[in-house]
């Protein structure tokens, strides 16, 4: 454990790093998916397409290779991202918000149809009747799972760490490289400042389910 105790501030360096793209990242994406959900529930029909497209595309795609085309194809159409910790932050909020489009998207659809009808009938219009109707009741629903969802995006900000972000995992693997015959032990610390982010979120996610399964 002197390993860790003697890089810790390396590894709070590249924690705050981490913390940064994931607070970043999912601040972006619970906006992006959340009109995404909108756009996919909408009755215009090149909406729905569009936000279709963007679902399925992502939601498919390894994060890896979404990096990759920020960084190496999108210049060639010229289309030049901020190079390192924002073009993390555009992959990453990206690649979220597919997932957090689907979690939302699912919230609306359990809201019983008649609720939405009844706003129709006193002639309240789409927007209206989503974002003051159908969300509101959606939301019970939705957050547990897009704390999960939000949990993931923590653990895949370590894929930035091979596109010149020195994130948590950039900063553990440069403590390994600097004592190799520790290496095990470095990583055990990355391991270690993940979990401080991830378990309180987990157990969060845990007693808002319980929370919202009591209320049904």
């Amino acid at each position: 454990m002197d390993l860790i105790a003697d890089n810790l501030p390396a590894y709070w360096s590249g924690f705050l790093v981490t913390l940064r793209l994931a607070a970043l990242s999912g601040a972006i994406a619970l906006v992006v998916g959340t009109v995404l959900a909108a756009m996919r529930v909408s009755p215009v029909a090149p909406l729905r397409a569009l936000a279709v497209l963007w679902v399925e595309v992502l939601r498919n795609t390894p994060l890896t290779l979404v990096f990759f085309f920020l960084v190496f194809v999108a210049p060639q159409f010229g289309v030049l991202p901020p190079l390192g910790f924002w073009t993390a932050v555009i992959a990453l909020s990206a690649y979220t918000s597919a997932f957090v489009c689907e979690a939302v998207r699912s919230g609306v659809n359990g809201v019983p149809v008649g609720q939405a009808e009844a706003a129709r009938a006193i002639g309240l219009t789409f927007g209206q009747t989503l974002s003051l109707v159908v969300l509101p009741q959606a939301v019970r629903s939705v957050i547990p799972p897009l704390i999960n969802v939000l949990i993931a995006l923590t653990k895949n900000t370590s894929v930035a760490a091979g596109f010149a972000v020195v994130e948590l995992l950039a900063s553990g693997r440069r403590i390994a490289l600097a004592n190799p015959g520790e290496a095990t032990l470095a990583l055990a610390g990355v391991g270690l400042f993940y979990l401080v982010i991830t378990v309180p979120a987990g157990y969060l996610a845990g007693v808002l389910e319980r929370k919202v399964a009591f209320a049904r």
